[in-house]
């Protein structure tokens, strides 16, 4: 549902000629994912531009959501999770690690008042590590330890697909959870050295590695380039994702 770094792109005042680009593939929203077996539907991360995506792909129904960490780019647009709530008359279920609740409390305090404001947002926070799988009606979810440059975050494993943002490093022990992928997803910033994310060298080097069938590479930068002229020097296992990609995985 979104492809771009936490600026997204078009990026504001920058007049780049990826920013200016009438190309679909180069406009991309805040990163986030969402995953559905025809029974569980969920997302990846709710970032400032959740609305817009939930519009955009016309979702209908929503069963959690799993948040990967705590920058704004993947949590700013909780609140509009009250939209599911009035919906499916529940709590939304979110599935977090104990330092993003931690965080979220303090930056949305509000949510979490003893006596909530009628039309509050209304969660059920579930804790969760990448030392214990878990489950969500019917979907198999397997967290995965990985670090944002000194951060640890969560990616996750869903039957043989993952989701992998932010990435910069992955933990030596974490890497027989991404054995006998069919489709990895993978952050990669752009070309140039980055404290916290893969630019696009380290990014090919951890596929080579992991040797997923499928990757495509998110969180993506406009100094990348331009989609139609950076997709075709990939490996042709490997491709530049975009904005309403949709893959299918019998």
């Amino acid at each position: 549902m979104g492809s771009g770094t936490s600026q997204g792109v078009p990026v504001i005042a920058c007049n780049c000629v990826v920013c200016c680009s009438e190309n679909p593939c180069d406009k991309r929203l805040r990163v986030a994912c969402l995953v559905s077996d025809g029974e569980t539907q969920i997302v990846i991360d709710v970032g400032s531009d959740f609305r817009q995506q939930m519009l955009q792909n016309r979702v209908q129904k929503l069963d959690a959501v799993l948040i990967t960490h705590e920058h704004n780019d993947h949590t700013a647009g909780l609140d509009d999770l009250r939209s599911f709530n009035f919906r499916q008359g529940f709590d939304m279920p979110i599935f977090t690690s104990q330092q993003v609740l931690d965080d979220l409390k303090k930056r949305f305090a509000y949510t979490f008042a003893e006596n909530l404001y009628p039309g509050a947002p209304r969660f059920e926070w579930n804790i969760i590590s990448h030392e214990n799988n878990f489950s969500i009606k019917s979907l198999e979810i397997i967290p995965i330890k990985i670090m944002h440059g000194d951060l640890p975050i969560l990616g996750f494993r869903i039957g043989d697909f993952a989701y992998l943002t932010d990435i910069k490093s992955l933990p030596e022990k974490e890497f027989s959870k991404l054995k006998s992928l069919k489709v990895l997803i993978l952050s990669a910033i752009h070309f140039q050295e980055h404290h916290a994310h893969f630019n696009i060298q380290e990014a090919l080097a951890f596929v080579k590695k992991v040797k997923p069938e499928k990757t495509y590479l998110t969180h993506i930068s406009h100094t990348m380039g331009l989609h139609d002229e950076i997709n075709p020097l990939l490996p042709e296992n490997v491709a530049l994702a975009y904005d309403g990609l949709t893959i299918i995985s019998s």
